[in-house]
């Protein structure tokens, strides 16, 4: 469909909203602002309810694909995969929407508004929920949200497949035992330059129909009622036109704990009127009541409704939407079979290698007799999934992928190692009643695979059950409970280890690293996990994923949590150099990089600068490389190289092919202190590799990006 002809289409869902919403009493405009609003049975209005989540597959609703947690996603650095992710969560959605509508069941979680992705920034690796997000780089979230939304939303042009939501905004990565009352500081220059990017991506070029607030303050505005977010940024300056919804409770947060209104009535005119919606949770009731005294217009609270509309009418869920070609999705499509394989295959390159002494991996099944498996989270379904999740109609765990893939040709040894974070798996038994296992274990194998770090009841959201550390966060980046003593017992038998850590953030690795020959990080790799780091181990496929965090050594050389300035924080600002830096990740194959070239040396405001280069697999193995392209400004106090483009490129062993990168004139960009963004006058480095052009990526991969000056003769703003 041309662009005219989808504006034609999206005018007239808003002329027939705007009828619509012109029948309707005070009374009925409110019920529809709320999650689960009302049925307005004389206008042929069913009930709808719009909370429904879809981070990394259909969640809380009965079985689906679950697929590996946000942070493993990002971990792909495969931005076309993310869109065929977000393509096959939507279709099952659909799926599930058409068959749950037959029976008439329109329950939360049963719409087909699914409040994703997370695109905040993970600033600070103790954040508990910073696994749902594509981690700590703004261009790389930009990237793997855009691409994300377009699968979910897909590309009919007349109807939305799903609606996708971009969510917190904005500036919002904990503390979260304090966030209904925090007040986030931050200059308008890490706002722009860092917080707000990715955002701005996915809702100028992905299109996102919905928006959802933060729960904390930002400069003193709380961000579910913000005229600067709501209405200065996301409305004028962006050109957003789908439909902003409040974080779940998030507005009565502006009375009771942020106290910048006295009341429920006066904290609902001051979301609405600054742009809010929706409200996830029943806060908007009192809309009535500020309607009628007089503290919002009765046509802000159209123009709230209209936008909603508009969005049931994109989806085809109001209206005559006989041409909706979503409507026949069958449920058949959920959990099917060629899902089940894409969920494996998106499970296998998320995966990052961080250690491989001497090529200790992969293993060989046919020179082993025994393998002994270690750890809480060897046989944890847990690990595998994170938080937001779906059903899965089976889980592989790492001991059951290992089992599965060895067979009866190899004795398996299990040992659960030690509870979690406590220290005793039974609340009647002594203090590591496990060790004895441990030890046992070790003695009957020839290997051992150690599977330690954390699950969701660890590293969460503030009110998730069994939430160990209380708000989510965690204290520090250390293992918890005892499993650092169980790695050190394992090593003390002598025996070779291969450590595999499910976390979805990163961990002070320092002594495994000193120690362990081999370190997998499987972030929570999804139902297929086990499978996934099985078929890794034993080398059915060369790993190829790359960490989209930074680990660091210790939380010491971090700034305090709620100190939301960017000096010293992710890569683009840190000082310190760190224990695995973000963009890294090993293979089993080899690659090189050569025939570097540019188009131009100049930058200019008109033309992009094209990149040549040939990247060869000159290894053993089949594999996938992601070429990383970074810039760096030479002038004084500007950060650090960072990532602006990014290309993932699949070879086969012996294999090259000549690639071709672009780079625009806001790749040269930065965001001055008034949040102007501006090409500055003089030279800029460009670093094209398979990695970042830091000393730690150098040593750890033996490779060095290859450098090209560039110049600007001018200092101008320009478009981001």
């Amino acid at each position: 469909m041309h662009t005219t002809e989808k504006e034609d289409r999206q005018e007239q869902y808003r002329i027939k909203a705007a009828e619509l919403v012109s029948q309707m009493t005070l009374e009925e405009k409110v019920l529809q602002t709320i999650h689960s609003s009302a049925a307005i049975e004389r206008l042929g209005i069913k009930a709808y309810n719009w909370w429904n989540e879809a981070l990394h597959g259909v969640a809380r609703a009965g079985v689906a694909t679950v697929f590996p947690q946000a942070i493993g996603l990002a971990a792909t650095f495969d931005e076309d995969l993310l869109q065929q992710v977000g393509d096959v969560i939507s279709t099952e959605g659909r799926g599930k929407y058409n068959m749950q509508q037959k029976y008439g069941d329109r329950d939360i979680y049963k719409g087909l508004t699914f409040w994703s992705p997370n695109v905040n920034i993970f600033r600070d690796p103790r954040w508990g929920r910073g696994h749902e997000t594509y981690g700590e780089d703004p261009f790389l979230s930009g990237r793997m949200g855009v691409r994300f939304i377009k699968g979910l939303q897909g590309d009919d042009g007349r109807y939305l497949k799903a609606a996708a939501c971009a969510k917190h905004f904005a500036v919002h990565s904990g503390p979260e035992h304090e966030r209904h009352s925090f007040n986030a500081v931050v200059s308008k220059q890490d706002l722009y330059e860092t917080y707000l990017p990715a955002f701005r991506e996915c809702v100028k070029e992905a299109k996102v129909e919905a928006v959802m607030g933060a729960y904390n303050r930002l400069n003193g505005e709380p961000c579910c009622g913000s005229k600067t977010l709501l209405q200065d940024i996301l409305r004028d300056e962006w050109g957003f036109e789908g439909h902003v919804v409040s974080d779940c409770g998030g507005i009565a947060d502006l009375h009771e704990y942020h106290k910048v209104t006295r009341s429920s009535v006066e904290s609902v005119a001051m979301a609405l009127k600054h742009g809010c919606d929706l409200n996830c949770g029943n806060q908007f009731l009192y809309l009535e009541k500020a309607v009628k005294e007089g503290l919002v217009s009765e046509t802000k609270l159209d123009e709230a409704v209209i936008n909603l509309y508009v969005a049931k009418m994109k989806l085809g869920i109001i209206g005559d939407a006989s041409d909706n070609p979503y409507n026949n999705i069958p449920y058949e499509v959920v959990d099917c079979r060629e899902h089940r394989e894409f969920n494996l295959e998106v499970a296998m390159k998320s995966l990052v290698l961080l250690k491989n002494q001497h090529n200790f991996l992969p293993l060989s099944k046919d020179k082993i007799r025994s393998i002994g498996i270690i750890g809480p989270n060897a046989n944890n379904r847990k690990a595998l999934v994170g938080n937001y999740e779906g059903t899965a109609s089976r889980y592989i765990t790492v001991v059951e992928g290992i089992q599965d893939y060895v067979g009866d040709d190899v004795r398996v040894h299990y040992s659960e190692g030690c509870h979690l974070y406590k220290d005793r798996t039974s609340s009647l038994a002594n203090v590591n009643d496990r060790l004895s296992e441990v030890k046992g274990v070790c003695e009957q194998s020839d290997i051992i695979i150690a599977c330690l770090g954390l699950d969701a009841d660890l590293e969460g959201e503030q009110g998730d059950q069994c939430n160990a550390f209380d708000s989510g966060d965690k204290p520090n980046l250390n293992l918890p409970g005892l499993q650092q003593e169980v790695l050190e017992i394992i090593h003390a038998s002598s025996k070779p280890v291969v450590l595999v850590m499910l976390s979805g953030s990163a961990m002070a690795l320092n002594w495994a690293e000193n120690h362990v020959p081999a370190i997998i990080q499987g972030w929570y790799p999804g139902a297929q996990g086990g499978k996934a780091i099985a078929k890794l181990i034993f080398g059915e496929y060369s790993p190829e994923g790359k960490l989209p965090v930074t680990f660091y050594k210790t939380t010491e050389e971090l700034p305090d949590m709620s100190d939301y300035r960017m000096k010293n924080r992710t890569y683009r600002y840190m000082i310190e150099e760190p224990l695995y830096p973000f963009g890294y990740g090993l293979s089993y194959t080899e690659w090189s990089l050569s025939d570097v070239s540019i188009s131009h040396k100049a930058i200019t405001t008109e033309n992009p600068m094209i990149l040549r280069m040939v990247l060869r697999n000159t290894g053993k193995y089949n594999g996938a490389e992601s070429i990383q392209v970074y810039v760096k400004c030479m002038q004084s106090d500007t950060p650090n190289p960072q990532l602006k483009a990014l290309k993932k490129v699949r070879l086969k062993a012996g294999e090259s092919q000549l690639i071709q990168m672009e780079l625009p004139t806001k790749a040269f960009g930065l965001y001055n202190k008034e949040g102007v963004f501006t090409l500055y006058k003089g030279i800029y480095r460009i670093f094209i590799g398979t990695g970042q052009p830091d000393r730690r990526t150098e040593r750890l991969t033996d490779q060095k990006s290859v450098m090209i000056e560039v110049k600007s003769e001018i200092t101008c703003s320009i478009q981001p």
